[in-house]
This record gives structure tokens, sequence and C-alpha cells, in this order.
């Protein structure tokens, strides 16, 4: 299965972690019962039972089954630190940009009788911070796949394809079928 754009974005951030999340699954239930202010709070947040977490607190269960495990762990990293992600994201939108590397296909349209038929191409791309912060606004604000990629294909057409558009005016870029995609801050 290709990657998303979204969990890259979501993993660079937690690159950025100075501390390891709570690893066994009673202290992961415990700081998200915190975080979340409850356990029942916590159960729908993860589609389980009330009961199911009281269990996993008081250590009466120890071991949740794959997919649960994933759900407890994608929550705990979501909440975990946010002044270090909140630092790194502005960091990012703000001085250093980002880094993005992708085998993907791309293809142009440009002005009549220049066209290039699209291909798969394994491109890394450093972005200015204006398409770092664009990318993780857009990603606070839930929006879908196509319009993250959408923005990282103006941000690569931008700096990869028009050399920081001092060339290839007009040249729009189109950015489909991802086969990997990595970002790091």
């Amino acid at each position: 299965m290709a990657d998303s754009l979204g969990d890259s974005l979501d993993r660079a951030l937690e690159g950025a972690f100075i501390r390891r999340i709570p690893q066994s699954a009673q202290a992961q239930m415990k700081y998200l019962v915190k975080q979340l202010k409850g356990t029942k709070a916590t159960a729908q947040a993860l589609g389980i039972s009330q009961r199911t977490v009281e269990r996993y607190v008081a250590g009466k269960l120890k071991r949740p089954r794959q997919d649960l495990r994933g759900r407890i762990e994608r929550e705990v990293k979501k909440r975990w630190q946010p002044q270090v992600r909140a630092k790194a994201r502005k960091k990012a939108a703000s001085t250093d940009g980002l880094v993005v590397s992708t085998r993907a296909r791309f293809g142009f349209t440009a002005a009549p009788g220049t066209t290039d038929d699209a291909r798969i191409r394994d491109i890394t791309q450093a972005l200015p911070p204006e398409y770092a912060d664009q990318l993780f606004t857009a990603r606070e604000q839930g929006a879908t796949e196509q319009q993250l990629q959408q923005i990282a294909a103006d941000g690569l057409a931008r700096m990869y394809f028009r050399a920081n558009n001092s060339r290839a005016h007009g040249l729009g870029v189109e950015f489909t079928d991802i086969e990997q995609i990595e970002i790091e801050l």
C-alpha cells in the first residue's frame, strides 16, 4: 500500500520527540485516560468499552490485540509532547522548511505542443518554509490526502521542475500514483 502524505507529516513531527512514548499497554492507557479526562472518552476514542479501558488501567489486561495496540499507539503519539511537536512545526514553517523524498508519477501540462508524458520519478527536494506551513496547517484543519498532495505538487513544481520559478514558467505538474513518500524536518 502506498504511504500517505498525512502519515508522513505526522512521522516527521514524531521524529522531534525527546522522550519515548509509554511502552506498556497499561502506561499508554493511563496516559490516554489522563489526556482525555476519563475512561469514557478514552473508550470512545479507541472504539472499545469503558470497562475494557478500566481493565487496562488496573493492569488486569496487558496485551491488546494487534489492531487495538495500533489504535492505542496512534492516539498516544497524537497527544505526546505537544510543545515539542509545536516547536518543530513552527521551526519548519518559519525558517527551515522540509525535505520531501518521493517516488511517484509526475506528468506535465505546459504550452500547446510541448507535452511530457507522465513517468515514475524518484525526487528528493527541499521545500521552503511556506510549503511546510501550508502542509501542517492543512493537516491540522483536516485536509484530504488529495489536498495535501496538491500542496506538495505545487512545492515540487516550483522548486524542482521550475528551479524556484527561474525557468519553465507556466509548467503545471501533476503528482499521482505515489509509491513512497517521506518527509523530514
